[in-house]
């Protein structure tokens, strides 16, 4: 079920001064049409990945762009 348009899209963000780390945006807000072509930091759980915007990516959830498992693979028998 979406967000009710009077209230507006969900924006949230982490202000940080550590490690050099400016307005560090959480997984559940929202992309808006202002962020197009600029590069964003999100943490995934463990460390922060730098994403860069693109106009197909406007009106979904930061969070979708952002993998929080890794990739598993079985390994080859020799």
């Amino acid at each position: 079920m979406g967000r009710s348009k009077w209230k507006g899209p969900y924006l949230n963000y982490k202000s940080q001064d550590t490690n050099k780390q400016k307005n560090v945006f959480l997984r559940n807000s929202e992309i808006l049409p202002q962020f197009i072509g600029n590069n964003i930091k999100v943490h995934n759980g463990k460390s922060y990945s730098e994403i860069l915007i693109t106009n197909e990516m406007v009106n979904h959830k930061i969070g979708e762009f952002i993998f929080t498992r890794g990739k598993f693979s079985f390994k080859k028998k020799k």
